[in-house]
């Protein structure tokens, strides 16, 4: 038994009321994935599974469970590489567990890269570069978010990205249009995320009212597998549209170039705990660029080690958009890290260090 793989669990705590459309959480329940090989007991990779409640396709009551079974079975293999058979088996294995899957990959690859959690190397890995990122307004009543509106205009954000669809619309349709009489289009990026929130009779109507805001995107207005009515959304919104949920239960990469050969986006949101990793991720991106689709990578809600794996992964692409990786700061009791947030962009300082579960 060369290989070792080992859980470990930790309830993270939000600083406040994570809310969407879906509804508020005030804990988000992670689970890591220790590997390392008996020979080195000390080097070490990690990779977190942290499915989301509604939203990912493994999130189960008996996740533990879960997690617990695939580590026994692992340890249970004569011998595994990465590139052998055992090891191809055991990777598709985990097919059913898109965050799981996520998880085994960046162990390994952290694993084979050192156990630095230094997984592609580059100059944000170095610390000699930050990366973009968009600023994130949680919903809440319109006091809490003009108060996260604000702290975000000030640290210096260019790109804020807003979930709306929780309010009453004419809330936030004001809360917008106060946005935008102290930051005008040229000085500020505004995303937003309806996390599937309109009905597709009310769909179009409302994107014609938010459309003036001069909105640099919106992600998934209704809710997924509604093809028809997002096709045609797609076709006639003055708000180009992002697709984020509609891609968690598409498998292959031929019914990836279905799907958006058929809807034709102008956007697609990547989270690879969604998706099932980065080999996934991967794929989407290939299809995607082959439809003239542009692409962005988002967080959602790991802790820093997932987070740090997602944000070393997009610089493998020369993608200047800002990217969805601010999350890091949500929690009283994240994994402390060398992420840290300067004014808009995230860097990796390497003083910091990690202080990983034991």
């Amino acid at each position: 038994m060369p290989f070792v793989l080992t859980p470990f669990s930790r309830q993270l705590q939000f600083k406040f009321d994570a809310r969407t459309s879906r509804g508020a959480i005030q804990t988000h329940q992670a689970h890591y994935l220790r590997l390392h090989h008996t020979d080195n007991p000390l080097v070490q990779g990690w990779g977190e599974a942290a499915p989301l409640p509604g939203l990912s396709l493994d999130f189960s009551p008996d996740f533990q469970t879960t997690v617990d079974s695939v580590c026994e079975r692992f340890n249970a293999l004569r011998q595994v590489t990465a590139e052998d058979e055992i090891g191809e088996q055991f990777w598709a294995s985990l097919q059913p567990w898109p965050s799981l899957k996520f998880a085994w990959e960046t162990a390994w690859i952290d694993l084979l890269r050192g156990g630095k959690r230094e997984l592609y190397p580059s100059a944000f890995s170095r610390g000699d570069k930050g990366i973009k990122i968009n600023g994130l307004i949680w919903m809440g009543d319109p006091a809490f978010m003009r108060e996260q509106i604000q702290k975000k205009l000030a640290q210096g954000f260019n790109c804020l990205k807003m979930k709306i669809g929780g309010l009453d619309f004419d809330q936030e349709l004001r809360i917008l249009e106060e946005i935008r009489a102290v930051a005008n289009p040229s000085e500020l990026e505004l995303r937003l995320d309806a996390n599937g929130a309109f009905l597709p009779k009310d769909a179009q109507a409302k994107l014609d009212q938010l459309a003036k805001f001069t909105i640099h995107s919106i992600e998934q207005p209704i809710k997924q597998n509604q093809w028809e009515e997002m096709r045609t959304l797609c076709q006639n919104s003055p708000i180009p549209i992002a697709l984020d949920e509609e891609l968690i239960r598409v498998a292959s990469k031929e019914e990836k170039w279905k799907m958006l050969d058929t809807l034709r986006p102008r956007y697609i949101i990547l989270k690879p705990t969604l998706l099932g990793g980065f080999f996934e991720s991967r794929e989407w991106i290939q299809v995607a660029e082959s439809l003239g689709i542009e692409w962005w990578l988002t967080s959602a809600l790991e802790s820093n080690i997932g987070l740090n794996a997602i944000t070393q992964f997009s610089q493998e692409f020369n993608n200047p958009m800002p990217q969805g990786l601010g999350t890091g700061q949500l929690y009283h009791n994240n994994i402390e890290s060398p992420l840290e947030i300067k004014g808009e962009e995230l860097w990796y300082n390497q003083a910091l260090g990690w202080k990983l579960p034991e």
